[in-house]
């Protein structure tokens, strides 16, 4: 199991996706997750500022998350909202719902038992988030940290937005970084931070390709590429 955190604008979700496809691994994007409770509280009207309202609609919520990098799919209810969990509603609302304890809780409990799942039917897993190796998967073998400076991410998010369809200022984005480190790092449960044994990987340089080919090689020197991973590592060369 590889556990990849770090900031928004880190380029965590296409790496993740593409190392899982590298080592013949599972894949779970935690983060879409808190997204599609946060859409749910949005369409259900509810108080960002009520926690325990909140914390209902959450427990209410049936979604569903694929854990294939090929087809990463998430579901609210039955209905596709893969791109509308990116949207700026989200973006602004998903820090507030994911700093609830008991959203936190919930949340945890079913990453885990996907986790063991995917484990048990796959051999492997590719894990992204904010707080796998800290508190998700914290016997996790591998544990990376992705990080960037400010302004290289907010470029990212901002061509991100503007590839899809979405107009944002380098300044708005800029912003919004801020705003979410701010309030993913402060939050009281489960906090943004890096697990003591984590790896630092600084992305803010490099290009897709060299970071997968690094965390491709950390995984080879941890010993996972054993089995089918090592088959489908060999493979993508």
């Amino acid at each position: 199991m590889v556990a990849l955190d770090g900031p928004s604008g880190t380029g965590k979700t296409t790496v993740a996706r593409r190392l899982a496809e590298r080592l013949g691994a599972g894949y779970l994007d935690t983060g879409a997750m808190y997204r599609v409770i946060t859409l749910a509280v949005l369409r259900a009207g509810v108080d960002l500022a009520d926690p325990e309202a909140v914390a209902a609609t959450a427990l209410d919520t049936v979604f569903t998350i694929g854990t294939s990098p090929q087809r990463p799919e998430i579901e609210l209810a039955g209905e596709d909202v893969a791109l509308e969990i990116r949207g700026p509603e989200v973006n602004f609302a998903v820090s507030p719902v994911s700093a609830v304890p008991a959203v936190r809780e919930l949340l945890v409990t079913r990453q885990r038992a996907l986790i063991e799942e995917v484990l048990t039917a796959v051999g492997g897993i590719v894990v992204e988030g904010r707080d796998i190796g800290t508190v998700v998967a914290p016997d996790a073998p591998l544990k990376v940290y992705l990080t960037a400076s400010a302004e290289v991410r907010a470029a990212r998010r901002s061509a991100q937005d503007t590839a899809a369809g979405r107009d944002t200022s380098h300044a708005d984005a800029l912003a919004s970084v801020d705003r979410r480190d701010r309030l993913d790092s402060s939050r009281a449960t489960s906090p943004l931070r890096p697990a003591e044994d984590a790896v630092p990987v600084d992305t803010s340089e490099l290009t897709i390709d060299e970071v997968i080919t690094a965390l491709g090689e950390l995984a080879g020197r941890r010993g996972l590429l054993t089995g089918r991973t090592a088959g489908a590592a060999e493979a993508a060369r």
